[in-house]
């Protein structure tokens, strides 16, 4: 073979390794993981546990489980103790067009007995443990230069003010949730208590900017002696950093495929929806929903329809067994419930219409289950909303 032969042989394999290459990077699911805290800004200490260490050794830890898989691509806020800005953090994930943003951090209380795991999406609450969790990771903030105009004005003392308050469309949510429960059901497996009993929704500020499904992980409380020792120790961290590896491996084999790459057309959508801060994610001026009008039929009855395609809403999560009685549930009716062996989800208004079952979920929001959203199945089985509706 002459040269010039050998030199087109050899053009060809490397355009050929290129698009190869090309095409293994455009379909790795991207995971970008936020490690709380770093350098001057310490976190939560006690007894000698310091959460900027603990967050980043655990982060540390998934990322190497997850790199270790195929297909996955895993991206940092930071691998090592520096500081990094709470926008910065969201905005590293944003550039990599990260398919989902996942911070890990260490809670603190004064009642040393406080223990437990928290896991949150982004959204408003009135409840006040959970906006007093916000409010200490949100001062973060106070240790960045001109930190007063570079947040317009927001008090990290006061989460609800968070002005602007940006509020994903409807896949963003159900898919924060969605991972969000999958960390706790692995937390749940492995033993570790679930404080609150479900997801959680709190106004953070580094979950405020990434768009894209994203939660914040408090792994336990540094202050409970007891709890403290098992996050700062090796194999209590192996443990942590397996159960969110773990949930983020099984929330992308459920949304994503398990094949090599997945379609694009399963992600949830990029667009946002900028809205004013009320005081819940419910909408301020409510709208008068009649149970008649809802309820159309029985939905104790069994549906069926040729797609085999059924929605319902999902209204909580939890690792306790309740009794599916209305008094139970703010007075909501014909509740159901689906036992994973770890965690009980309940559920309201099955359907097999779209629109009818957006009525529910107005009613179950109304009712004060803020978190609730809408789920698809198609013969029994989980698929994403968005191909639902299609």
């Amino acid at each position: 073979m002459n040269i010039k032969n050998k030199i087109k042989v050899l053009s060809i394999i490397g355009l050929l390794v290129l698009t190869l290459s090309g095409y293994s990077q455009s379909n790795k699911f991207k995971v970008t993981l936020d490690a709380g805290h770093g350098d001057h800004d310490f976190g939560a200490v006690y007894n000698g546990h310091i959460e900027k260490n603990i967050s980043l050794a655990i982060v540390l830890k998934v990322g190497k489980i997850l790199e270790d898989q195929p297909n996955f691509e895993v991206n940092y806020t930071r691998e090592t103790d520096v500081f990094i800005g709470l926008v910065e953090r969201a905005n590293i994930a944003n550039r990599v067009d990260s398919n989902i943003f996942v911070s890990i951090h260490c809670n603190a209380n004064k009642n040393t007995v406080a223990d437990g795991t928290e896991t949150y999406v982004m959204g408003m609450t009135k409840n006040a443990s959970s906006l007093a969790v916000a409010k200490n990771e949100n001062e973060v903030v106070t240790l960045e230069k001109d930190y007063k105009q570079k947040y317009n004005g927001y008090d990290p003392s006061s989460p609800e003010t968070l002005i602007g308050l940006t509020l994903m469309q409807e896949d963003y949510l159900n898919n924060s949730i969605a991972l969000a429960a999958k960390v706790e059901d692995e937390f749940a497996r492995i033993g570790k208590k679930i404080r609150g009993g479900g997801v959680k929704q709190a106004p953070y500020m580094v979950l405020h900017k990434a768009y894209m499904p994203r939660v914040l992980i408090e792994t336990g409380f540094v202050s409970n002696p007891v709890e403290g020792a098992i996050l700062d120790s090796e194999e209590g961290q192996n443990d942590i950093a397996n159960a969110i590896a773990q949930a983020i491996i099984s929330y992308k084999k459920e949304y994503f495929g398990n094949g090599d790459g997945y379609s694009e057309d399963n992600r949830p959508s990029r667009k946002i929806v900028d809205k004013p801060l009320t005081n819940s994610t419910v909408p301020t001026k409510k709208e008068t929903v009649k149970v008649d009008e809802v309820i159309k039929k029985d939905p104790k009855k069994e549906i069926s329809n040729e797609s085999g395609l059924v929605f319902k809403v999902q209204i909580a999560a939890s690792s306790k067994k309740m009794d599916l009685d209305p008094s139970n549930f703010k007075g909501l009716k014909n509740i159901e419930i689906e036992e994973t062996g770890t965690i009980n989800k309940y559920f309201y208004g099955t359907s097999f219409n779209y629109e009818e079952t957006k009525k529910y979920l107005t009613e179950a929001k109304l009712k004060g289950y803020n978190s609730a959203f809408i789920v698809a199945l198609k013969n029994g089985k989980s698929i994403p909303l968005k191909d639902a509706v299609k």
